[in-house]
């Protein structure tokens, strides 16, 4: 954590000098480079340093909202409906080219920086800056190219590639329009393999959040899996989408090779992050070692022993600790603004944790998990709840299970340790440590605690009557003495190793070879403290994709790979339509009977599809700037 901070802390050093001297119209916009004062950004290898620092500015700015931008508008989580974020404008089809979101202005922008810094690196030759030094730096960059021409292309389809410094005196004929989506996805391919060639395996400490080789070759395996998908590969809903020119920016004929070029660099991926990268994934031995030396209980869960128990907590801790304290499974992850990500992690924590001076305080509750994310964790026993005999029938679920606390429905009793380590509901404890000390227990149905309550809590009301705790460390104390709290700020795990398992299994399930995608979805089931899969559980009722997208979607809930999925699979106008986001009955009513709570309720929400929404639009003032650009189809 504390070399994430330092980190942080250079880049925002440098992007005070440089937004003196910097500035951006539009996307290829920048100041001619005699400027004075950017020459005082080169003067020696301290500050050459700092100006590569703020060619990664964008990249945390990036998920400075997290889990609010518009590749959370998926069916994962609803907000609260006043709080009008991204993920909410998008997946209400409320964004248009006058009303746009997001990350086109931030990459382009810091595109244009890093073409500055290469060219001033070479033309004024820092003092103390070796050829080893502009070797490695130069490869950052590329990466930093890479990695912002990715976002774009997940967010916008086909776009223009930037491959150089643009000045202001640059002719609007000479910009670029888009590029075709095979011709990015080759690029920014190239791009990966280019830095990976002149970058560590690994960094120190103090210099986490580089760039790495491991980093290169597993966002790779994911653009290639990515660019695989049918989206992309041969289903791309429309045909007539082109440049002015008459060329053509999406492919329509399925090519069978591109998942073969994904199986080969997740496969690279895999072993270059095992071997010379020393990933692996976050452990039980690490977790409680944590645990322990932060004095947290273990949590109350009924019907379990002290073993599921644990890995519960390992699967909390694996998203709130860092490679400082033996977390080696993030490859590549940025820590967002302080005030930022913990108004993030207020988001999730709910109402009246604890009182100060008589009244309820606590965090915001608006994080909500539908029942699609509930229903889709899977049983004690791997198997999704509707397909386990063994779990009680559907009619059944959201009636009492009569255990010590009779709020607790059927449907939240006997299921995998995620569920319980990264959702909440009523009649279950919350966290062990949060209250000042002592247990939280959700009283979802209470508005005096954490139940619906417009007057007391505004625009700040729980939807669903779930509750999501990834983010929140294990070891939070909110003190009732002065409404103090102790909330670290998390590092975002842009990816992780656990991921590559599953971009692998897609790939080999995809190719027709189940056992080896089973492979890779059992190490990480392992992990998640559930049984193996085997040949025997693939039939017509849950096929090998169906494994592999459910197990996705349970193993990165939350994390923004939800949205991107099922546009890239073609599934989001079944997923995503209007009418399919269910919560229980949360906002009715105050204290509502535990009937009336517990009824399977859709989300008062605007919500929509639109093929359209495959693809942000582009702001109308950049088309009014560059002539050669096209709009997203639908706009």
């Amino acid at each position: 954590m504390k070399a994430f901070n330092r980190f942080l802390k250079k880049h925002i050093q440098i992007i005070c000098l440089l937004t003196l001297v910097l500035t951006s119209c539009n996307y290829l916009d920048v100041v001619p480079p005699e400027t004075a004062d950017l020459k005082d950004t080169m003067k020696d290898r301290e500050a050459a340093l700092e100006f590569l620092y703020s060619c990664y500015a964008g990249i945390p700015s990036l998920f400075t909202d997290a889990l609010y931008q518009y590749y959370n508008s998926s069916d994962e989580f609803a907000l609260p409906p006043l709080w009008v974020k991204d993920a909410q404008k998008v997946s209400w089809n409320e964004v248009s080219p006058t009303n746009t979101v997001g990350p086109w202005n931030t990459c382009y922008n810091n595109l244009g920086q890093c073409h500055i810094f290469l060219k001033e690196l070479d033309e004024l030759n820092p003092n103390g800056v070796t050829e080893d030094d502009k070797v490695r730096w130069k490869a950052e960059v590329k990466f930093c190219e890479a990695f912002y021409h990715f976002t774009l292309l997940n967010a916008y389809g086909p776009i223009p590639l930037v491959t150089k410094y643009y000045s202001q005196n640059t002719a609007t004929s000479d910009f670029p329009g888009r590029s075709p989506y095979d011709v990015c996805v080759d690029s920014i391919s190239n791009w990966f393999d280019e830095a990976a060639e002149n970058l560590p395996a690994t960094v120190q400490e103090d210099e986490l959040g580089r760039a790495t080789s491991t980093a290169c070759k597993a966002l790779k395996a994911r653009l290639l899996v990515y660019a695989a998908s049918p989206l992309w590969n041969g289903s791309f809903p429309y045909s007539s989408w082109k440049n002015k020119d008459g060329q053509e920016l999406v492919s329509h004929t399925y090519d069978a090779n591109k998942w073969k070029r994904a199986l080969e660099a997740c496969n690279d991926a895999i072993t270059w992050a095992t071997t010379q990268g020393e990933r692996s994934l976050f452990n039980l031995a690490t977790s409680e070692s944590i645990r322990k030396n932060e004095n947290v209980p273990l949590p109350t869960i009924d019907n379990v022993d002290s073993t599921f128990k644990e890995r519960v907590m390992l699967m909390r801790y694996l998203m709130t600790t860092t490679e400082d304290e033996g977390n080696k499974e993030t490859i590549f992850g940025v820590i967002a603004t302080t005030s930022t990500w913990y108004d993030n992690i207020r988001a999730s924590i709910p109402h009246a944790v604890t009182k100060y001076n008589g009244s309820p305080v606590g965090g915001y509750g608006g994080i909500s998990p539908y029942l699609y994310t509930v229903e889709h964790f899977y049983t004690i026993d791997g198997r999704l709840p509707e397909e386990d005999s063994t779990f009680p029938k559907q009619s059944d679920w959201f009636t009492s299970a009569k255990l010590s606390n009779s709020n607790i429905i059927k449907l939240n009793v006997d299921r995998e340790p995620r569920f319980y380590a990264w959702l909440g509901y009523d009649g279950g404890e919350y966290s062990s440590f949060l209250s000042d000390g002592s247990p939280l227990v959700i009283q979802a149905r209470v508005s005096s605690q954490q139940g619906y309550n417009p007057d007391l809590y505004n625009r700040d009301n729980n939807v669903t009557g779930y509750f999501s705790k990834k983010w929140v460390q294990p070891n939070i104390k909110w003190r009732s003495s002065d409404n103090g709290n102790n909330i670290s700020i998390p590092p975002y795990p842009i990816i992780r190793l656990a991921e590559l398992y599953l971009d692998r299994a897609e790939c080999y399930a995809v190719l027709g070879q189940t056992d080896q995608a089973l492979a890779d979805l059992n190490v990480v089931r392992e992990r998640a403290g559930i049984s193996d899969l085997t040949t025997a559980d693939v039939s017509s009722k849950m096929t090998i994709m169906d494994w592999v997208r459910n197990e996705r979607f349970v193993e990165l809930w939350g994390e923004g790979q939800r949205y991107f999925d099922l546009c890239r699979w073609c599934l989001a106008p079944e997923y995503l339509k209007a009418g399919t986001r269910m919560g229980l009955n949360a906002m009715e009513k105050k204290d509502p009977s535990f009937t009336e709570f517990n009824t399977p309720t859709k989300v008062n929400q605007p919500f929509q599809w639109s093929n359209r929404m495959y693809l942000l639009p582009i702001a109308n003032s950049e088309l009014y700037s560059d002539p050669q650009l096209v709009q997203a189809p639908g706009y």
